[in-house]
């Protein structure tokens, strides 16, 4: 079979005979579970209290639910195809833009490159600003004076996004604290359950009407469409399946099935509670709806907090893995060069990643920027390509029209929620000031 082959600085060969290509991080040292795991902390995060306002609100009872899991098939369906593409060629790849440049060339390296980045930077953006929503919650449970601002708990979110950078140096040392964030997890999804389910019961008859306009009612459906889409996907598959052990494409298809069966159960869960609780007065962060004890939800909120730093690194580490390898880090992780370098470089990337969630704190249209540029992109525009200039000589003409049905539906939702996204930052920019106390 025909590939295109090229050079680029962290690979001098695509076609080389290495075991692995080069990468100062971990390769092939993790089990099936544990990449489900990790795959199950991005789908359970802190985002997932904003699903009931962000995707059942615009979409009401039947287009949410249909949405959600139809979305969910759709993202199992593609994210099996990319993980099937991992040893396409003969070799590893371990990141996207290695085997959109091993199959396409430098040009499709480097575009892939910039959207998968961008990606994750608006990802991470938005773990920043829900890590100062969740302290800013817990501090105006016990003192509301309006001294702290939401730019103030960003940095603070900021700060400890850094101490966790510094401190575990790549993905697969993540390990007890995987476990960590599962159980983070699982404290603020029970609790805004609990409290969901007591004010459900308690409450009168819930408005569960699609507020706004025809014409608002169509672009929050769009961008309901972008979340629905960001929801289940991380556009880091490869380096993901890049830390599984050998079979990697069997224990990766093992760790997709977790993601897609176990792992969603909790987001699901509070996605549908949170809705059928307060119906269209749903927020994007449900916290703010449920009324209850204040220590417990200080205690949700400080785990939401908490979770999103962890989550944050996970999203983090393509980009942490590209300056390791770049700059070649290597030797003991806690050997003084090392650590100096984690401090200035990933401490500079998260420093301008939290300024600008606090110039521009709404995390309701980061996340509808993200999907349209970027998570539609890789998640099923390329996968859907890929495969078929992997498989041509083996797809039927029925399958290769299947994969373009659906590459050219997912590029019209793309830029159908790009431009919904840009008119949301537009409204909201004038509705707020930069570094506005949301």
């Amino acid at each position: 079979m025909a590939t295109t082959s090229f050079d680029h600085p962290l690979l001098p060969n695509v076609h080389n005979d290495e075991e692995y290509p080069n990468s100062a991080h971990q390769v092939s040292n993790d089990s099936w579970f544990q990449v489900g795991v990790v795959l199950s902390t991005g789908i359970n995060s802190a985002f997932a209290l904003g699903y009931a306002g962000l995707i059942m609100v615009p979409l009401g009872w039947v287009g949410g639910v249909v949405g959600l899991i139809l979305s969910s098939a759709i993202s199992l369906y593609a994210s099996t195809l990319m993980a099937k593409l991992h040893e396409y060629g003969g070799r590893r790849h371990i990141r996207y833009r290695d085997l959109a440049g091993f199959m396409y060339g430098q040009t499709a390296y480097s575009l892939v490159w910039v959207s998968q980045f961008a990606n994750l930077f608006l990802i991470n953006t938005g773990f920043v600003i829900l890590g100062g929503q969740a302290l800013k919650a817990f501090y105006v449970l016990f003192r509301d004076d309006h001294q702290m601002k939401l730019p103030h708990f960003i940095a603070v979110a900021g700060f400890a996004c850094v101490l966790f950078a510094i401190a575990i140096p790549h993905l697969s040392a993540l390990r007890i604290w995987l476990g960590f964030s599962t159980f983070f997890s699982l404290v603020y999804i029970c609790i805004v359950i609990a409290l969901s389910l007591k004010d459900g019961l308690e409450a009168p008859p819930r408005d569960y009407s699609i507020p706004g306009t025809k014409n608002t009612k169509i672009w929050a459906t769009i961008g309901a469409a972008a979340n629905l889409v960001f929801a289940y996907n991380t556009g880091m598959l490869p380096e993901l399946q890049a830390t599984v052990r050998e079979p990697v494409v069997n224990n990766m298809i093992k760790a997709l099935n977790f993601q897609f069966t176990l792992g969603v159960i909790p987001m699901h869960a509070v996605t549908y509670i949170g809705y059928w609780a307060y119906g269209s007065s749903a927020s994007s962060y449900l916290l703010n709806n449920v009324s209850g004890p204040i220590w417990l939800k200080g205690m949700a909120n400080i785990a939401a907090f908490l979770q999103a730093i962890i989550a944050l690194h996970i999203f983090a580490s393509p980009t942490y893995e590209f300056l390791d390898t770049k700059y070649g880090v290597k030797g003991s992780a806690l050997a003084c060069k090392n650590l100096a370098f984690r401090i200035i470089v990933r401490g500079g990337y998260i420093a301008i990643t939290a300024f600008l969630s606090a110039l521009l704190p709404f995390l309701g249209d980061f996340m509808n920027l993200t999907g349209a540029i970027s998570t539609f992109p890789l998640t099923f525009i390329l996968p859907n390509h890929m495969y078929i200039v992997a498989k041509r000589r083996k797809l039927s003409f029925l399958k290769k029209s299947w994969h373009w049905l659906n590459i050219i539906f997912f590029s019209c939702i793309a830029v159908a929620a790009f431009v919904a996204a840009l008119r949301f930052i537009t409204v909201d920019s004038k509705t707020y000031h930069v570094f506005a106390d949301l």
